[in-house]
């Protein structure tokens, strides 16, 4: 016991023995902050989308020699099917777009046939999703066409639509097809009205008429069976369609919201617009309840307006800036933190607006997941661009290209009207996807002069659309001045 004691004492003053336990102890402190520091640390997703890039085609796959449009109005000024290239160009004495098939790369000739009926410039143009030859545009004399594409491409001007839609008492801004019905067409003017086209009968048979100022953007939901708006008045709203009647709405004071899109069937809406501090900033909000947003995010202070895509298959967001050359991407979950960055595309060149390739209009065996087709206004040029999903295998990757909106409608216009809510018929893109369109566009016979919807006749005092028609009305005007002055004067 005496010897026991002693070791011990002797250890206790040994100087080696101090530092041998404070080695110890300094040990133990920083195994046990380091895991409290792990601790705390957020968690990283992993993600099969994380190395996505973008590629963009040599110059010989471009379109080049474009007169791209000036126009300043905040659209894309561009569409794309796995046929055609559809792109609005500059001209003078009206509006006119451009249509190429896909595969026609290359310069274009300068005096390349064109799509020029409308009296005003063209301000939108979407292709029909069902009917790869069927063209929808929009104009500033207040009217919305709809064209007929030939299969080779155009041979000659056009000039005559198959269809002729007037209901807007001022220009049409806007344009979108219903997601999953044949025949059902949108139009947005800035008369603040929505109408509703049954494209059967070449009718409106439906107005929406809740907003008080310009509608700036409109987005459906996976079925159709909600539309949401942004509109000047710094409003967001969800709609049922059919009725009209306001579902929800934000009145956006620290978001002034510029572009609205539903992220498929996660209930979600993303809108892009600017803050506060006028810094561009993004917003995620439950479509059920607009009284706050989720999550807000800024993005950078440039000024120019944020285009954002969803693609629903692989559940990834872009953004792509107007005026700068950047697309960022992101991927976007249910749970925190909702929104994942992933990468940023970069290039020098400005874009003005941006198309984009249906699903089964990609390359399937280069895991091409997403593809735009930017406007490059300066140069005249359409740049596609691919977002490739680098893997080493050739062989059809199942987890990247899940079943897919297909090329054939759900529901048909009446079945629409008639309160039917229908998803979009699926496809597999394992094979390819070439098989074409069995629906075919017949236009109706149209004999009535007026358009009533909700009781108002829409053509009632509808304003000039061309020159003749100006200065007709200028002279009528004139003529009832006279015929008032000289009654006046009579009493007199």
């Amino acid at each position: 016991t005496v010897l026991s004691s002693s070791v011990v004492i002797s250890q206790k003053s040994n100087p080696c023995f101090k530092v041998k336990s404070s080695i110890q102890e300094y040990i133990i402190a920083y195994l046990l902050t380091k895991t409290l520091i792990m601790s705390w640390r957020p968690t990283y997703r992993s993600s099969k989308f994380r190395n996505v890039y973008g590629k963009v085609a040599n110059r010989e796959h471009c379109f080049d020699g474009i007169p791209i449009t000036k126009n300043v109005h905040d659209n894309h000024f561009c569409a794309v099917n796995a046929k055609f290239l559809a792109i609005v160009t500059e001209s003078a004495g009206g509006g006119s777009f451009i249509v190429i098939p896909i595969t026609q790369t290359g310069r274009i000739e300068p005096h390349y046939p064109k799509v020029c009926g409308h009296q005003g410039n063209v301000l939108d143009i979407k292709w029909n999703p069902f009917i790869n030859n069927i063209i929808a545009s929009c104009s500033e004399d207040s009217s919305v066409r709809i064209w007929e594409i030939p299969d080779g491409g155009l041979r000659r001007n056009m000039t005559e639509a198959v269809l002729e839609l007037y209901g807007h008492s001022r220009r049409v801004g806007l344009i979108e097809w219903h997601p999953t019905s044949s025949g059902i067409l949108f139009s947005a003017g800035y008369d603040y009205k929505i109408l509703i086209w049954n494209l059967e009968i070449g009718e409106p048979v439906k107005m929406i008429d809740c907003h008080t100022d310009v509608v700036l953007c409109m987005s459906f939901n996976t079925d159709g069976s909600l539309l949401a708006t942004t509109c000047k008045d710094k409003k967001l709203r969800v709609i049922e369609p059919r009725s009209g009647k306001v579902l929800q709405e934000a009145n956006c004071k620290n978001h002034k919201v510029n572009r609205v899109v539903f992220l498929g069937n996660m209930k979600r809406l993303l809108t892009t617009g600017v803050s506060r501090w006028n810094t561009r900033q993004i917003a995620l909000w439950d479509q059920e309840d607009l009284s706050m947003s989720i999550i807000e995010e800024e993005i950078d202070g440039l000024s120019g307006l944020l285009f954002p895509f969803y693609d629903s298959d692989t559940h990834m967001l872009y953004l792509a800036g107007k005026g700068d050359g950047n697309i960022r991407y992101y991927e976007i979950t249910t749970e925190k933190p909702y929104l994942q960055y992933l990468m940023e595309f970069r290039s020098p060149a400005p874009q003005k607006g941006l198309g984009i390739m249906p699903k089964h209009g990609l390359d399937i065996a280069a895991c091409e997941i997403f593809r735009f087709y930017k406007l490059v206004t300066l140069k005249g040029l359409i740049e596609p661009i691919s977002m490739i999903v680098p893997r080493r295998s050739e062989t059809y990757q199942e987890d990247i290209y899940p079943m897919t909106a297909g090329t054939e409608p759900a529901l048909s216009a009446d079945e629409w009207l008639s309160g039917i809510n229908r998803g979009p018929v699926l496809m597999s893109l394992k094979d390819g996807y070439n098989k074409p369109s069995q629906l075919v566009f017949k236009a109706p016979l149209k004999e009535k002069k007026n358009v009533v919807v909700n009781g108002l006749d829409l053509l009632e005092n509808m304003p000039p659309r061309t020159e003749n028609e100006v200065g007709a009305k200028h002279d009528t005007d004139q003529n009832v001045l006279c015929r008032h002055f000289s009654n006046l004067v009579v009493a007199i």
